[in-house]
């Protein structure tokens, strides 16, 4: 008596992927574009260790005592998470707006929120990378990381969520060309008046207020306050942080154009 063959099916069964699957894949791509594309890597990476390096070795900088690395390192630390957060995200996502990338990858099964989640999970991967390539080089330079870990995860995540909603504000409601303008622009004012290389005590009594209101400034103090001086949660930083965040999502949710 002989068994029966079992027939196979080969009939085709369309659907989509499960969500997971679909931003682990698209979260990939962002991964890759970001890492080939010469002039990210030189914004995300390139730039930030310059810094390090530079205000760490050579006495540009007063700082009144103690190790110059210490005060730089932090500063550098935010600066990296708000050039993939902010400048690189804008830009990138201008430009897929203007060339119609995301009005196609909107016809495929990815949702919105899938889209979302790829992209930050894209940007909390490459600041993984530039944290830990950062720490290295810092490390080498004589550093001495103190404090909490889990502050140092808070502020970082805080800044990113920041950073990434001024990103996605203005690359949504911009043209491309005015968002790289723009982006660009912001990111040299921050780095000059966000306290990443030069102490706020050295601008006017004024002013200091003021700055100590920005993201990055924020995320600098309090990466500093951690980081260099074992300090507890840095509360007041974790105040103004949520708040850029929570405004500048909520406009980019109520303004971004995907075409």
């Amino acid at each position: 008596m002989t068994a029966a063959i079992p027939t196979l099916d080969f009939s085709p069964r369309p659907g989509a992927a499960p969500l997971p699957r679909m931003v682990l894949a698209q979260a990939g791509a962002e991964i890759r574009a970001m890492l080939r594309n010469g002039e990210q890597l030189v914004l995300t990476l390139i730039i930030p260790i310059l810094l390090l390096v530079g205000f760490s070795l050579a006495p540009l900088i007063d700082i009144g005592g103690g190790s110059r690395v210490a005060f730089v390192a932090p500063g550098v630390l935010a600066l990296a998470v708000m050039s993939t957060a902010f400048t690189g995200q804008a830009i990138a996502t201008g430009f897929e707006r203007r060339y119609g990338v995301l009005k196609r990858l909107g016809a495929t099964p990815l949702s919105r929120t899938g889209l979302l989640l790829a992209k930050t999970a894209a940007v909390v991967a490459v600041e993984v990378l530039q944290v830990i390539v950062i720490g290295v080089v810092a490390v080498a330079l004589g550093w001495s990381p103190r404090g909490n870990p889990l502050w140092t995860v808070l502020l970082i995540l805080f800044g990113t969520a920041a950073f990434s909603g001024l990103g996605l504000l203005m690359a949504g409601t911009l043209r491309a060309e005015a968002t790289l303008a723009a982006a660009n622009l912001v990111y040299l004012v921050l780095l000059g008046l966000g306290g990443v290389v030069f102490p706020i005590e050295k601008f006017p009594e004024g002013v200091q207020h003021v700055l100590t209101l920005l993201p990055i400034t924020a995320l600098s103090d309090g990466l500093r306050g951690v980081l260099t001086s074992g300090g507890g949660l840095p509360v007041t930083q974790l105040l103004v942080l949520a708040c850029w965040a929570a405004g500048t999502l909520a406009l980019a949710a109520r303004t971004f154009r995907w075409e």
